[in-house]
């Protein structure tokens, strides 16, 4: 049988391990590591770049990170990738709240993932953006802003909808199928060489 590729996904939220883990699929070995990284101002993939330039050099060896982020179209696209503490200070009611007055409800989830294959290894970026709306809570309140968060074509909220349908077209799906591609891609470069030494 062959041997599962490592990974380290740097977070501390059970709930983004488990999701990954079923992104990722049987050929890989996620394990995790909780990392308090500086939160930098910037955009989403700037964000992403430092925290796994960071990480890479406190694990000292392979590492990803990912940065999700909800933009807001009336707003612009924010709060984006701040909505983390958007929520924590207003709640996910007050997330809705924050679009009364507006007749534009549309919003972008998007998912950035950043890998790097080691300390001083530039990270690579890869991402995933989901088009949807902004509506009355709806599901399960233990993911974040999933039950806000109504997808383009879908009826229910990303916290509403059952999980193995969301993990086919997330924003996070989209980020994590490009990482996977990459890595296999990568997998495939190296038993390749070692048969060619």
């Amino acid at each position: 049988m062959a041997t599962k590729q490592k990974l380290l996904f740097v977070t501390g939220n059970k709930n983004k391990l488990s999701e990954m883990q079923d992104l990722l699929g049987d050929h890989f070995q996620l394990d995790n590591i909780s990392i308090d990284l500086p939160e930098i101002q910037g955009s989403s993939i700037e964000v992403a770049r430092e925290k796994c330039r960071k990480a890479a050099e406190i694990a000292k060896g392979p590492v990803y990170v990912e940065d999700s982020g909800l933009g807001f179209g009336a707003l612009n696209g924010l709060p984006g990738p701040y909505i983390k503490w958007f929520l924590d200070s207003v709640g996910i009611e007050g997330l809705v709240k924050m679009l009364d007055g507006y007749t534009d409800k549309s919003a972008i989830a998007s998912c950035t993932v950043a890998y790097s294959a080691g300390p001083g290894s530039e990270p690579i970026i890869f991402e995933g953006i989901v088009k949807g709306s902004i509506v009355d809570p709806l599901g399960s309140r233990h993911f974040g802003w999933d039950p806000i968060f109504k997808p383009d074509g879908y009826e229910d909220t990303y916290a509403s909808m059952d999980v193995a349908l969301k993990n086919t077209f997330s924003h996070r799906f989209l980020a994590v199928s490009k990482l996977r591609q990459y890595l296999e891609k990568e997998l495939e470069l190296r038993k390749s060489l070692a048969v060619m030494e």
